[in-house]
């Protein structure tokens, strides 16, 4: 990789770690939000490589693991593991053809989803995986989708994309934080 990749990419790391933590949980819907971080990681193992997608995949689960797990070292390896099976289709991307990287970031957010339940809920013995597939699996799938297709589908780079997102949704989430405790006050004033 070259210098510019890796600032590059570098970037994006930082970037799509601040939307997935921060702005996204504004529009969660029952705490589950879209996994950005998902679709970095194998953006960048489709189209980069192995290499790429194993390094990015690293940096991206050591922030996850330093700020949210307590053990270091599981979203590192899992996010490696989904770059590097992203990276093995690097011969069979085209830029043109979305179907890819659709099918790609569903598999990687299904496997992602299952490691999560079978390390996190199914050693401790939970075992209701039907209500971890139907309210959780599901709604992250369908959100990472949904966000994966408007990523895909427009032309514009992803730097653009991520930095207009990103005060999209810094605009709107100030909006929102001034206009809710107004909102609040007034309900309570009603209800009192």
């Amino acid at each position: 990789m070259d210098f510019k990749k890796i600032i590059l990419n570098t970037c994006f790391v930082f970037i799509f770690f601040l939307l997935q933590c921060s702005l996204f949980h504004i529009f969660g819907l029952n705490s589950v939000v879209p996994n950005v971080l998902i679709i970095l990681i194998a953006t960048c193992g489709f189209m980069q490589g192995e290499k790429s997608g194993i390094i990015v995949g690293f940096f991206c689960g050591l922030l996850m693991d330093i700020l949210f797990s307590e053990m270091i070292g599981f979203y590192s390896l899992l996010y490696m593991y989904i770059g590097f099976m992203n990276g093995l289709f690097r011969n069979v991307f085209y830029p043109d053809d979305i179907k890819l990287p659709l099918i790609m970031i569903t598999i990687s957010d299904l496997t992602y989803s299952t490691a999560i339940f079978i390390f996190m809920f199914l050693l401790r013995a939970r075992f209701n995986f039907g209500h971890y597939f139907l309210h959780v699996m599901l709604p992250e799938l369908a959100y990472t989708l949904l966000f994966s297709i408007l990523l895909f589908s427009t032309k514009v780079s992803l730097m653009k994309l991520s930095v207009s997102v990103m005060i999209c949704f810094s605009t709107i989430g100030f909006m929102l934080s001034s206009f809710l405790p107004s909102l609040r006050e007034s309900v309570a004033a009603i209800v009192s």
